[in-house]
């Protein structure tokens, strides 16, 4: 393990609690050089997504910690701190990240070749369970561990219950 990597780990391991402390999920701790300094980038994620106050106040509480508890193994080489909410370009790898993009379009690679592209529906919390995808009408259980990777495709125009017109019926 490289020593940006084990940084990596160390940061995460000291982030993860006092995040949840403000009901976030660590998602990804990503640390790059640049130049003298060094990028430390933090991903958060929480049920119904995070706001602007959700990832001003996580900016925060990992500055204190990072200046705090952990200064030490940052060392005396500045940092720049980017904070942002887990995107919906990272690949879908836990219970929750199913569970949180219910109703979303996904594509799927699988892990004995493949791929499967469909609608999320119910999922379960356990890792060794599975998620159930609505795949061109017909609802297909795919258990987690027959994922390589699956990613939330973009829609645009997409048309759902709360686009579709109101029909009044008028009684004369």
């Amino acid at each position: 393990m490289s020593a940006t990597q084990a940084l990596s780990s160390r940061i995460e391991a000291g982030l993860t609690d006092p995040l949840a402390e403000l009901g976030l999920d660590l998602e990804a701790v990503e640390v790059t050089p640049a130049g003298k300094r060094r990028v430390v980038r933090v991903a958060v994620d929480q049920d119904g997504g995070v706001t602007m106050d959700d990832v001003a106040d996580a900016t925060r509480r990992v500055a204190e910690v990072l200046d705090g508890d952990l200064a030490e193994a940052m060392g005396q080489q500045p940092y720049t701190l980017e904070v942002t909410s887990r995107g919906v370009d990272r690949p879908l790898t836990l219970p929750r990240h199913w569970r949180r993009n219910a109703d979303r379009l996904v594509k799927v690679t699988l892990v004995e070749g493949g791929t499967v592209t469909g609608r999320i529906g119910a999922s379960d919390d356990d890792p060794d369970g599975a998620v159930v995808l609505d795949v061109d009408g017909d609802e297909t259980r795919l258990p987690y561990a027959d994922v390589a990777r699956a990613l939330v495709q973009i829609e645009f125009n997409r048309k759902g219950p709360a686009d579709e017109p109101d029909i009044e019926e008028d009684e004369h």
